[in-house]
């Protein structure tokens, strides 16, 4: 089902949807994903579909907020849990969490359908994998609906460095130039957060219950080092790797994101001598499209997301701001850009961003992106970077 009728299909029932662990990995992406939903909604002149609940791990120790944000729910999507930190407070954390959920469901009369965030972790016997298994029993009690979604490794932008995920460790290290020490044997499952969230907002807008595995990419441990390291070589040249295969383009915007804000804008080596100066704007990709503007003095362009295009800002003529927020409320970086000194600026995905002419002068700027646009999934998402 695709992104916009599988919203369709939700939006006929109650609205509300509750995600928790909203401040985590998973939960962000899947509040990105719905907001750009009510964001595409709001554009074909629509009511935005979803009323987004989001909730963190406070709220868990506040039985009335809790009961409260359940009410007349449609779905929760529970993505709050415990995954690191003493034994004992893993075993007990996620059991206490999914407790809560239960006794908030019970408390509010909800009958909400209940995704749940499980592991492949919880067929082991270790105290990670029996908290997970046993939260799981406690919620489809609890739930007159209820899915069991059993994930792999996940990896997406945002994620955390020596915490969530063997891949945002590696890209930590690769970008500091550090060569990590693998385990030649070690395998992973690997799935971008962002398909972990399609598949759960379809299981409630389709009505699949019980246990539901998206498949994985498998790939040995070297080899999604050496992928990675591969990935950060070409574009450190200023060549974008391959992203036709779409694992490849999401592990590319993974590692692209991690780079904000320090990494940019990325100076262009100039070429110049007596006939004038040449620069390379952008190459690779596997193919994409190049367009360019005029923008006047004080127009802004842009405000808006994408979940997986790669998109560039290089401006070659004029004085120009570059704004850039994490959806949907992070704090704005600003970049400022001069068409005399061209640096580029590759827009993060799950990030709102606009450009503006600070001078006094039609603004030049070239955009590139990796893909043609296609009006019939345009992956863009209108949302004001400032307000």
């Amino acid at each position: 089902m695709s992104m916009h009728s599988a919203a369709d299909a939700l939006a006929g029932g109650a609205r509300r949807v509750v995600v928790t662990g909203a401040g985590g990995l998973l939960g962000w992406h899947c509040l990105v994903r719905l907001h750009a939903r009510n964001c595409a909604a709001r554009c074909r002149g629509e009511p935005a579909p979803y009323d987004l609940v989001p909730l963190d791990r406070a709220a868990f120790n506040d039985a009335a907020r809790l009961a409260g944000a359940l009410e007349s729910a449609a779905a929760v999507y529970h993505f709050a849990g415990v995954n690191r930190g003493p034994e004992a407070e893993v075993e007990a954390g996620n059991v206490d969490i999914a407790t809560r959920l239960a006794e908030a469901c019970r408390a509010s009369g909800s009958t909400a359908h209940i995704v749940y965030a499980n592991s492949t972790h919880a067929a082991s016997d270790t105290p990670y994998g029996r908290s997970k298994r046993r939260a799981g029993d406690i919620l489809a009690n609890a739930a007159p609906r209820f899915t069991d979604l059993v994930l792999p490794h996940i990896f997406g932008e945002g994620a955390r460095p020596f915490y969530n995920n063997v891949t945002a460790t590696f890209i930590h290290q690769v970008m500091r130039g550090e060569t990590p020490s693998v385990n030649p044997e070690g395998r992973v499952q690997l799935l971008h957060a962002g398909a972990a969230v399609e598949a759960a907002i379809a299981a409630v807008a389709e009505g699949v219950t019980g246990e539901l595995r998206p498949a994985p990419r498998p790939m040995g441990v070297g080899d999604l080092l050496a992928r990675l390291q591969d990935m950060h070589t070409a574009y450190g040249a200023n060549l974008f790797p391959d992203l036709s295969d779409p694992f490849d383009l999401a592990l590319f915007n993974s590692y692209r994101t991690a780079l904000y804000p320090e990494g940019f804008p990325r100076p262009l080596t100039l070429n110049a001598d007596a006939r004038g100066v040449l620069f390379e704007a952008a190459k690779g990709g596997g193919g994409g499209q190049t367009f360019l503007s005029w923008t006047e003095p004080g127009i802004t362009r842009g405000n808006h997301f994408h979940l997986d295009k790669v998109e560039r800002f290089l401006v070659l003529e004029g004085e120009a701001v570059i704004r850039i927020r994490r959806v949907p409320d992070g704090p704005v970086w600003e970049y400022r850009v001069d068409g005399r000194q061209p640096a580029a600026v590759d827009m993060p995905t799950l990030h709102t961003h606009s450009i503006e002419n600070v001078g006094d002068k039609p603004l030049l700027t070239l955009f590139w992106t990796q893909a043609v646009f296609d009006p019939a999934a345009p992956d863009t998402y209108a949302d004001p970077v400032l307000g």
